[in-house]
């Protein structure tokens, strides 16, 4: 693809894809084995008829923040991180960037060692053999992202297809197993969770590949055709992630579906699960972070940035840095949602939908009303006891429309509902 993905520019319509496309791309992006974990914290906690209305609730709010900015994405050519030029300024976008690259970089050290250790077990492989697997697929699964868009299309095309087929199998086993619909709904919680901290975990599943899907949806033909892609992905794709985590903990104690498969007795399909379901998701995941480090460090190679962000979370995944991390990087989950709340403030109100295009935009370094914005979504979200996501996302958009309108008129002497210049 000419430009290498257009890493700081905006797509062409040209070079725009169509739905199926994207979809594959998306759904791939959202089949991750640390969803399913999740779900199995939920399985155990709810009964069968109030897990799916709390999975349905959660993923329909994560879906509809993923498909807010996909629709952005579509209409403007831009992703997450060159629309934060428009909200936080040219040096404050770094803001959007330090955020999502550093994420990103710390899943990709967690889906390197997790499946490296997984093999060693799954295979019974000697233990010696884990740090030279972490180097093999930390540097092997990004070859598909340094290809660019194309290559994580080609990789999707056969994965998701395989993958939907393996996780049908599974679950149709354990359904029959548990004794049908009748035996799930006779299932009784082992454990307590809140709704609120169930549906909070439901949307932190995803939340920061949902603010980043914006890197695909930006090549979609239309908005209209970005949303229902995105609101497939992620309510539909993640929920069913979410559900199979679920299912599992319930019948075999079990949420990863690699592990549910070894327990039916299908090892060799097991295996195969395991490399679709971390491939799909580690080539998408550094080709979140190269595209974060391109705006970073305005550069176009983005090749080499993959390259180099693979090297950076195989030497996490070796140290054992992914243990640590994991924690961290959920917290950082409540303080992404906001990040995203400003954005789309910005563009739906203070832009009114469209955007100046980037290479005409007169940009200042930094847009304190954005900044603070943030600042404030962010306190928001951590501080509040329900919801925090929805909270930072509602309430980060709120601060920046009205910063924004009273730094305007600050600066113009007009009043405050004055349309803002920048960008």
């Amino acid at each position: 693809m000419p430009h290498n993905d257009y890493p700081l520019s905006e797509v062409p319509h040209s070079e725009r894809r169509g739905f199926w496309s994207l979809t594959l791309i998306l759904v791939g992006f959202t089949f991750f084995t640390a969803t399913m974990w999740a779900g199995g914290s939920l399985g155990v906690a709810f009964d069968f008829q109030a897990l799916l209305l709390v999975l349905v609730a959660g993923n329909l709010l994560l879906g509809a923040y993923a498909a807010a900015l996909g629709y952005m994405a579509a209409r403007s050519g831009l992703n997450t991180v060159l629309m934060a030029r428009y909200a936080f300024g040219e040096k404050g976008s770094r803001l959007a960037d330090g955020i999502l690259g550093f994420t990103q970089v710390g899943w990709y050290a967690w889906g390197t060692a997790t499946i490296a250790i997984l093999l060693v077990r799954i295979l019974g492989l000697p233990e010696m053999l884990t740090i030279p697997l972490m180097i093999l697929f930390g540097f092997g699964f990004c070859v598909t992202a340094i290809v660019g868009y194309r290559g994580l299309e080609l990789l999707s095309r056969f994965a998701v297809p395989a993958m939907l087929l393996l996780i049908a199998v599974s679950l149709t086993l354990g359904v029959v197993e548990v004794g049908g619909i009748d035996g799930l709904l006779a299932m009784s919680p082992s454990e307590t969770l809140s709704v609120g901290a169930a549906m909070t975990m439901v949307i932190g599943t995803f939340v920061s590949g949902g603010t980043q899907a914006t890197n695909w949806t930006r090549f979609a033909i239309s908005g209209r055709q970005a949303v229902l892609a995105t609101l497939v992905a992620f309510f539909i794709g993640n929920g069913l992630m979410v559900f199979t985590g679920a299912l599992g903990a319930l019948v075999y104690q079990e949420a990863d579906v690699v592990d549910v498969m070894l327990a039916q007795g299908l090892a060799a399909l097991a295996v195969v699960m395991l490399f679709l379901n971390i491939w799909t998701t580690q080539d998408n995941t550094i080709y979140n972070f190269a595209v974060a480090g391109c705006n970073l460090l305005r550069t176009e190679k983005r090749g080499l940035v993959t390259l180099v962000g693979a090297g950076i979370g195989t030497a996490l995944a070796i140290f054992g840095m992914h243990d640590m991390l994991v924690p961290f990087l959920v917290l950082l989950g409540t303080f992404i949602p906001p990040l995203g709340g400003v954005l789309m403030a910005d563009f739906f109100v203070l832009h009114r939908r469209r955007y100046t295009p980037l290479a005409d935009a007169a940009l200042p370094d930094y847009l304190w009303s954005g900044l603070a914005a943030y600042g404030v979504g962010a306190a928001a979200a951590y501080f509040s006891p329900f919801l925090a996501p929805v909270v930072g996302v509602a309430v980060a958009a709120l601060a920046h429309v009205v910063l924004g309108r009273y730094a305007r008129r600050q600066a113009e002497g007009r009043p405050a509902t004055a349309e803002r210049g920048e960008g």
